[in-house]
């Protein structure tokens, strides 16, 4: 039989009362079907390189910011670098495709990214890009599967065979990247060059 500590449910109920929102008053974000397709059917036009890497939204929830991306990656022909965040954490969630994804925390050659990079100021913060991942641990990303990578960890495409397309997810609790609501998106959409 357990024993209660006398005062322990009251000071949990107490605590469970004083408990604020960390996001007091926000509004949930929506994005409609419509609107990620329109960032999915632009990426192979918009590739820099060998990625398309679209912010679609930013929000602020509270202790952290929260964004929304696309990413296309068309078949690798070269050695793509080791790319690792400071401060953001990523979740892919692979929509279709296939590719050969390593990751892990000791890189090797890392340079860092200049804060003037595009990346860096947009997407994903400072960070680094590296030339190898030692002990690093090798996943078959293929449509429906769902990766985790958390700030510091480096993550590198070694095998693309044609494409890979997935949304992004990234949280910045340090809230380095600036945020992007709806008209901003539509406005982007709407730039000469869209599709």
């Amino acid at each position: 039989m357990r024993r209660l500590i006398p005062g322990a449910m009251v000071a949990f109920v107490l605590f469970a009362q004083d408990t604020k929102p960390s996001c007091n008053h926000c509004s949930a974000t929506y994005i409609s079907n419509g609107e990620m397709q329109a960032y999915f059917d632009r990426a192979p036009s918009r590739l820099n390189g060998d990625v398309s890497d679209q912010q679609v939204r930013v929000t602020d929830i509270g202790k952290s910011n929260v964004a929304i991306g696309v990413v296309y990656r068309r078949k690798l022909t070269t050695v793509s670098p080791v790319a690792e965040h400071d401060l953001v954490s990523e979740v892919y969630h692979v929509i279709d495709g296939s590719a050969t994804l390593v990751t892990g925390p000791d890189i090797e050659g890392m340079v860092r990214r200049p804060s003037t990079n595009e990346n860096v100021r947009m997407l994903n913060g400072p960070g680094s890009n590296g030339t190898n991942i030692r002990n690093g641990a090798t996943y078959e990303l293929k449509p429906g599967d769902v990766i985790v990578i958390p700030s510091g960890v480096g993550h590198w495409f070694t095998r693309i065979d044609d494409h890979i397309r997935y949304l992004m997810v990234r949280i910045d609790p340090d809230k380095v990247t600036p945020l992007k609501d709806q008209a901003q998106s539509k406005a982007d959409l709407g730039r000469k060059g869209a599709n």
